[in-house]
This record gives structure tokens, sequence and C-alpha cells, in this order.
């Protein structure tokens, strides 16, 4: 395969990049050997799964399914890999035990080989759209069983692979199942030679409520009072200054609301605060407070979502404003109970917007003038918001299908 002769030639460079990807901060240098597939745990004895996600939301949406397969079989092991150091601080305070965390090699061939010699799964399960060749074929090789669940896929992706359709069938074939989480998905990968079985569904949607700290969050709604609450969830840079127009000029002049902006990337929180120069902010990485002055409070702290989305009175989805997005999972926000705004870019989550705008359970704004008048309006009529949310969180519940579904047709593989 021309692919997996490209990567072997390019594996003598792997210990520049890396090294150079530690002086970025976007690895850790204790585990560069993780991404040559050395690995920093022994094997547990007995059947092993393995599952990867690319980053937080992959990773995040596997917890669920993580949980209930060791609680089915106490004997059980699950390593879960990523390729992000967020995501691995996650991981390392979230899996249970019985579960935990690698690295993911990077794609050459012989760190591959040595990963897989090390860990021989009995079962390897990639989430969404994180494919890689030689893992892939590698993984098939070494006779592990496979499963490609929550499978997804853009149009620009679909296109992608169908221009080389050859090798996308000696790719998706190699999957004993796959799950589609959308129409989009499932048709393309038919095409494309994979085995697609079963039902439609997002495996997102069957997450649990975000956890928080109760006692962080009576300390902030303390310090908050009665004033309104806005959240700005998931925020990326090219929408940014629009949502602090929108606060400006609504919310913060009208109503003495407190903006939360948790962005999608914690490690943006100074980036934000230079945007928000001149304007009353505090920065939680900073272990500042909130005070009644304090008009826009930054959160920009891992893991917190579920502490902001438990202050908030009304929640807009960020990575939705701008053309160049495509939106994030709004059923974050409903199973807390927070009414939801979101932009018109959510090509991400098409058919889980569309449910929920269907029910009257969200709210789509085409610019920021529109959001403030929504966010004003809902917080306003607490009655409408709360009718909303409970909407919103009733489609969240009735997710639980999949979650099911998934685990049956994986335990179905073991």
């Amino acid at each position: 395969m021309v692919y997996a002769g490209l990567m072997r030639m390019l594996e003598p460079f792997a210990g520049l990049v890396l090294a150079r990807r530690v002086k970025s901060g976007k690895e850790d240098e204790t585990r560069v050997g993780e991404r040559k597939g050395m690995a920093s745990l022994p094997r547990p004895p007995g059947t092993l799964i393995w599952m990867h996600g690319a980053s937080v939301g992959e990773t995040s949406m596997l917890l669920p399914l993580v949980r209930r397969l060791l609680e089915d079989d106490p004997k059980l092991h699950i390593l879960v890999t990523s390729g992000t150091m967020t995501s691995a601080k996650i991981m390392a305070d979230r899996l249970p035990p019985r579960a935990f965390h690698q690295m993911v090699p990077l794609d050459g061939p012989r760190f591959v080989e040595r990963f897989l010699a090390h860990w021989t799964p009995n079962l390897a399960v990639w989430a969404e759209s994180e494919i890689w060749p030689n893992l892939v074929l590698q993984t098939k090789a070494s006779h592990a069983r496979m499963a490609l669940i929550n499978a997804r896929m853009n149009q620009n992706s679909i296109d992608r692979w169908r221009n080389k359709r050859k090798f996308a069938r000696q790719v998706f074939s190699t999957f004993d199942v796959i799950l589609p989480a959308d129409t989009l998905t499932h048709d393309a990968l038919k095409f494309l030679g994979g085995k697609v079985v079963g039902q439609i569904g997002n495996l997102k949607t069957a997450a649990p409520a975000l956890e928080f700290d109760a006692a962080q969050s009576a300390k902030l709604q303390a310090a908050i009072g009665r004033r309104p609450v806005w959240l700005a969830a998931s925020t990326h840079a090219e929408e940014e200054t629009e949502i602090l127009k929108t606060h400006i000029s609504g919310p913060a002049q009208k109503a003495d609301a407190l903006l939360l902006w948790v962005p999608r990337h914690p490690e943006r929180g100074k980036e934000i605060a230079a945007l928000c120069a001149g304007h009353n902010y505090a920065i939680r990485s900073k272990g500042e407070m909130v005070s009644p002055e304090t008009s826009i409070y930054i959160m920009d702290t891992l893991g917190e979502m579920g502490l902001a989305l438990d202050l908030a009175d009304v929640a807009f989805v960020g990575g939705s404003l701008h053309p160049s997005l495509t939106g994030h999972n709004p059923l974050e926000p409903a199973r807390a109970s927070v009414p939801i705004l979101t932009g018109p870019h959510v090509g991400s989550f098409t058919e889980l917007y569309a449910e929920l705008f269907n029910h009257n359970a969200a709210i789509r704004v085409k610019s920021a003038k529109q959001l403030e008048k929504s966010i004003m309006a809902l917080l306003k009529d607490r009655g409408s918001a709360g009718q909303m949310a409970r909407r919103a969180k009733s489609l969240a519940e009735e997710s639980d299908s999949v979650l099911a579904y998934t685990v049956a047709k994986l335990r179905a593989l073991l």
C-alpha cells in the first residue's frame, strides 16, 4: 500500500515532529513514548476492549459506553486512546476502575505494530470519524474484532473518500460492524463498502448530564445573586466579536446580566480576555471570582461546562455563528434543562437540531442582533423558557435506546 510505505519513510522524523509539538504545548513530554507505540502501563489479563476517540468530544461520548460494558462484565478491562492533552487529562479524572488511557500512536507501521503487540485487544472500537489507515488495517491483521460506532461524515469528507473509492473500500470493509450516527453517513459508508448495520442514532445523545462541583456552584451562585445569567458555550474565535457585541448591547445593558464565557479550547482564555478589554471581566483560571461589577466571567478551565450550565438561565451553543463552523452538541444544555440557542451553521448536528427545532425545543438565530433579542426574550419570559427547556430535556432522554443498542452490538462481537 502506497500510504503505508510513505508513513514508514516518515517514521524517522517522528521524534523531531513530537519535539516541536512538546515545545508548542501540544504534547506531554512524559508521554511521547506512547505516541511511538510504547506503552506506559502493563496490559491487564483477560479480555481487553480498546476504544479510540480523537479528542474531548469523542472520548467523553465513550464514557457511558465504558461504564455500561464494565458493569456487565467484572473481568473486562478497557483501554481508551486519544490524541490530545486535554482529552488525556479529562479521561484521567473520569474513567472508572478497570479503564485507563493512553495516547494513540502515530500512524507509522512500526509504531502501530509495537502498540498492538503490547495491548493485543480482543475488540477495537473507533468513534465517529477518526480513521487512521495503518492503525485500522494493522488492527484487522491482528485478528481483533472491529467496530466503528457513531460514524459521522460531512459532505466534504464523503467527497474525499469517494475520490479514492478503492482505498476507502479497503479501509471501511475491515470493520465487522459500523453504526452510523445519521442518514448521510449511513448511505455514504454503504456506498464505500462498509458493513453498515442496524438503527441510525447519535451516541452523543445518550451521554448523561454533565457533572459539576455542587460546592463551587453554591459559591458562585451566592456571588451572582439574583442577576440573570446567560452562557456562551464552546465558542470559536470567528464568532466571538459578535458574542461580545451581543452581550454589551443587550443582556449587560438592559438586564444587568452576567455572561459566562466558556471557549471551546480553554487555553484561549487570554485571547478572550484581550477581546474584552475595557469591560469588567474576571478569569476563572486565575482564581478570580464574580463580583457585583463583573459583566463577563471567562471560564477557561477544564471540565467545568456542567458547572456553567448549572448556573445559566439561557445557553448559546457556539461554533455556529460563522459559515466556517459546523456547530456543537446541544444536548448538554438540554440535559441540564437550560433553554438552547444556536447560530445557523450546525452541519455536524443537522438531524439533531432539526428534531429540536421541530419540537420548539431550541431557537436558531442568524446574527448577533437576533441573538440579543432571543436572549432578552427568554430572560424576561421564564415560563416560556422553562417550557422550551423541558421539551429539549424530554428529547434528550429518549436517546437512551442508542446506548443500549450499541452495547448489545459490541457484546455480540466479543
